[in-house]
């Protein structure tokens, strides 16, 4: 057995020692110093040495935590320019109308946030007088991603510089009589001042991540230059426990992101109680964060901790506060000067000396308010590092107070994230901490009152000014007026409308294929920002390689193994694909940044995202409604669709309800093409409508879900009656009728619909054939592009009708006249077509494959979900039994004649 006290064997015994002598050397020096000064000090020792020799550009590991102290010392912070008093004030109008918002909100049970803002209120206002770049001077200015829960003090801000008004404050989450603000960044509810929806928490980060990114891709395709721009990202530390939230930590140090920041908000504190009760989230961050390639600057402690550390002399401070827990630090906070003498200052002889110098109000000074997050000073010293340091992304781990300045009935308090309203007495305390010309006649029936300094106040007018300096109003969304894309040339989507004969085609080829002549057009091809999670060769997009080049902002500095092939893999500074590997969150937050380029940078592109169909709503459903609040615009292409196309793959891979996912996502325009020139209609119809000239009422802030598949067969020629590119574009038309198809069948043989999407309008027709050879029944096929448009569309249809308009859905048109029931089919479950059921006036039912999918072969997996075109028959004859227009028998017989 092992002797656990043993020395183990490091990585550098396999490595050859040139000295021994002298590696035993400096193994004695650190005995002798642990010896003689304790372990503290040989500690201290090492880590400065660590420290030297990175300086010195020598290669060793990098240490993950530093000491619990401020990365940057108080004798080397810059001075803040500008007027300290007067931007003091603002933050003091700031906390209070934002503070009064919610309060006066509480009586109507809206709820409301008061104590996430009162602890960020300097890491914003800091930003704002001397940081963040506004959109009206050049460029496209800097990419706020601000918290969620902080909203009320971007609105309190807002109010004062004159962008909202006390009527907007009145309605803050009361949109629906007009003149309403959000609870939360949403960009289409306030779309001229939101840009970027941050809640659900987590998503904000990841997007700031490749918001970064895709402006340097951008730049490097020479598309806009927004070198200049900056993102700034500002979370909370419970916040970074999402997944989401540091999952593209690497990508952002790899690609040397320094045109980004994140500010995590530690307040210590979570939505129940502390982030992390027995440990130090401070720490565990920066150990993240180091470990990850960025770049750390702790803001912990303010100015009022100056004089301990400088009695430090022991480093015995420097050591208790790396021990206690944060659930601790919370509770000092709370407590007054004798609990802390005694808990904190009492658990080390030094400590206890070191406190006999301070007087109790310097100790409630330091413990209850004094943190490097509710210092200007202190944070206009850490951005200033953040956007001097060069090569990598920085984190600021900035210490607050969750509830600073809101009385000790907020300040640290567990409840305090649920806490809505403060009283009117904690109010007047909250006035007089702020130094607020507010009067108690001003509280009029118990109501706080909003406060303001006037429109041409000097607070006001400094605001203004320092706003104009950095490029106007922050935050702030702007479409920028720039002309429609030209249309792609007409022979690109024509060439599908021939077929393709005798060969066999997928959809999911057709489209690839789609694109490969859309990025060649001279005018919008560069526009064209294609997206795989490392899914090209599934999708045979591995063509485009050598021709549009994998973007990387190294290039490529290797010779790829497959160089001398044709389609050999290319990586280039100036590509266009982006390649990101197997995470469909981080694809989806390209697609996001590329989706809403049209206004963040005034430059329209033309995204889509094409990934496995089962990996897409149900993994990434949250960022798609994010996609939606965020005005993105593109084409989400689900391939591989289908709950029997991918049998091989399994239960996990076969994807039977991606449409209904879609369908809950009013942004969504969701398709199920069942032919090659069916997609290329509706690419054409997206292209005109979200970049080109939209038609009167329709919104162009959408984005359109194609399902394709990987089911190669003949594709058909585009009928050539009137009306089949309205129809595909609004999810039905006809496709043929049996006696079209060239079937033969009696002249009064009775007669259904068969309505198919996507894959299953094969099954559709082969059971047509059947219908007709076997049953003597006439059945007519359609091809249901869109069931979701349908309802969508007939839902609007009622809407009308309920203002007393005459309007008839356009599935009851378009089925208006064809004879017999209507039986409805589709590769996925039936909840997917049974969408437009209450709009069929003839006798309708469905098909579908409910359930798990199963590994088998496509025809055993189709004849399992009884959705084949065996099972289509009986249902069929099933249908027209119960009508009386075939004998009930032929149901029995067709069943046992296909083993069904």
């Amino acid at each position: 057995m092992t002797d656990p006290n043993a020395i183990q064997p490091s990585e550098l015994d396999q490595l050859p020692d040139r000295d021994p002598e002298e590696t035993a050397e400096w193994q004695a020096s650190l005995d002798a110093v642990t010896q003689a000064a304790g372990p503290h000090r040989a500690a201290y020792l090492m880590r400065r040495t660590l420290e030297r020799a990175e300086g010195a550009g020598v290669v060793l590991p990098k240490l993950l935590e530093t000491d619990y102290v401020n990365s940057i010392p108080t004798a080397a912070e810059p001075a803040v320019p500008g007027d300290e008093a007067m931007e003091a004030r603002i933050t003091a109008w700031n906390r209070w109308n934002a503070a009064a918002m919610v309060t006066r909100g509480s009586k109507y049970g809206v709820g409301g946030h008061i104590a996430t803002f009162a602890s960020a209120a300097w890491l914003y206002e800091t930003g704002f007088n001397h940081f963040f770049h506004g959109k009206e001077g050049d460029g496209s200015g800097d990419q706020l991603y601000i918290q969620g829960h902080a909203s009320p003090g971007i609105y309190a801000r807002a109010f004062l510089d004159g962008r909202l008004t006390e009527q907007h404050l009145d309605n803050f989450r009361q949109e629906a009589g007009g003149n309403g603000l959000p609870s939360y960044p949403h960009p289409r509810r306030l779309p001229w001042l939101w840009e970027f929806p941050t809640v659900s928490m987590g998503l904000g980060p990841i997007s700031a991540i490749y918001q970064a990114r895709f402006n340097r891709y951008l730049t490097s395709r020479g598309i806009k230059d927004v070198s200049d721009s900056h993102v700034w990202a500002f979370l909370g530390d419970g916040e970074m426990d999402e997944p989401e939230s540091t999952t593209a930590l690497t990508l952002a140090s790899r690609e040397g992101l320094d045109n980004l920041t994140f500010v995590i908000n530690c307040n210590l504190q979570r939505l129940d109680g502390p982030v992390r009760a027995n440990f130090k989230i401070v720490q565990e961050l920066e150990a993240l964060f180091r470990g990850a390639g960025w770049h750390v600057i702790k803001s912990l402690w303010g100015s009022a901790w100056d004089e301990l550390f400088a009695l430090d002399t022991t480093g015995a401070l420097v050591r208790r506060l790396r021990q206690v827990p944060d659930a601790q630090i919370q509770t000092y906070q709370t407590r007054d000067a004798v609990y802390i003498r005694q808990d904190f200052f009492g658990a080390d002889p030094a400590l206890a000396e070191m406190a006999k110098l301070l007087s109790d109000d310097k100790i409630t000074e330091c413990f209850h308010f004094s943190r490097g997050g509710h210092e200007a000073r202190k944070v206009f010293a850490a951005y200033k590092a953040a956007l001097e340091h060069k090569g990598a992304p920085t984190v600021i781990l900035a210490q607050t107070v969750k509830g600073h300045t809101l009385g000790t009935g907020f300040a640290s308090k567990n409840a305090n994230h649920q806490m809505k309203k403060l009283s009117v007495d904690e109010f007047k305390q909250m006035r007089d901490l702020l130094e607020l010309p507010i009067a108690d006649s001003a509280f009029a029936d118990g109501q706080v009152p909003y406060g303001h300094p006037g429109a041409d106040s000097p607070e006001v007018r400094y605001l203004q000014e320092r706003r104009a300096a950095l490029g106007g109003p922050a935050p702030a969304r702007r479409v920028h007026p720039v002309a429609p894309l030209p249309a792609p040339a007409d022979k690109a989507f024509a060439a599908f409308d021939k077929g393709s004969g005798s060969q066999n085609v997928a959809t999911t080829m057709a489209f690839v294929r789609l694109v490969k002549d859309l990025v060649r057009d001279k005018e919008t091809g560069k526009r064209w920002v294609p997206i795989v999670p490392d899914e090209a060769r599934t999708f045979g997009m591995e063509s485009l390689f050598p021709s549009l080049g994998i973007y990387s902002p190294k290039g490529q500095t290797y010779e790829p193994v497959d160089r001398d092939q044709l389609m050999y893999y290319k990586e280039a500074k100036n590509g266009q694909i982006l390649n990101e590997g197997i995470t469909e969150a981080g694809s989806m937050a390209d697609f996001i940044a590329a989706s809403s380029s049209y206004s963040t940078h005034g430059e329209a592109m033309i995204p889509f995202y094409i990934f496995y169909s089962m990996f897409g709503w149900q993994r990434t459903a949250d960022q798609m409604w994010q996609l939606g609040d965020q005005l993105g615009r593109g084409f989400l292409v689900g391939a591989t669709a289908g709950r029997t196309t991918l049998t091989g793959e399994g239960l996990q891979h076969a994807d039977g309800h991606s449409p209904v996912i879609a369908a809950t996502n009013p942004a969504a325009l969701s398709y199920d093409p069942a032919f090659a020139y069916e997609v290329a209609t509706i690419v054409k119809d997206g292209l005109r409508r979200m970049y080109g000239q939209a038609e009167p009422g329709e919104d162009q802030d959408v984005f359109y879900y194609l399902t394709v598949y990987n089911e190669p067969l003949p594709q058909p020629a585009k009928p050539s009656a009137p009306g089949i590119d309205e129809g595909i574009v609004k999810g039905l038309y006809r496709f043929n009728t049996a006696e079209s198809a060239g079937l033969t069948v009696p002249a009064n043989a009775p007669r259904i619909q068969l309505l198919g999407s996507g894959t299953a309008i094969h099954w559709a027709l082969d059971a047509q054939r059947m219908l007709a050879e076997e049953w003597g029944v006439a059945a007519d096929v359609w091809s249901a592009t869109s069931w979701g448009e349908l309802r969508r569309d007939a839902m609007e249809a009622d809407a009308a009708l309920l203002r007393g308009e005459e309007r008839v859905p356009y599935v009851r048109r378009a089925l208006q006249g064809a004879e017999g029931p209507v039986l409805a089919v589709s590769d996925y479950m039936r909840q997917v077509p049974d969408q437009i059921a209450q709009w069929i006036e003839q006798d309708y039912t469905s098909l579908g494959a409910d359930g798990f999918g199963l590994s088998d072969t496509r025809d055993a997996a189709r004849r399992h979900f009884g959705v084949d075109a065996q099972s289509i028959v009986a249902a069929a004859l099933a249908q027209l039994a119960r009508r009386g227009e075939v004998k009930a028998s032929a149901v029995k017989e067709a069943r046992e004649k296909y083993g069904l």
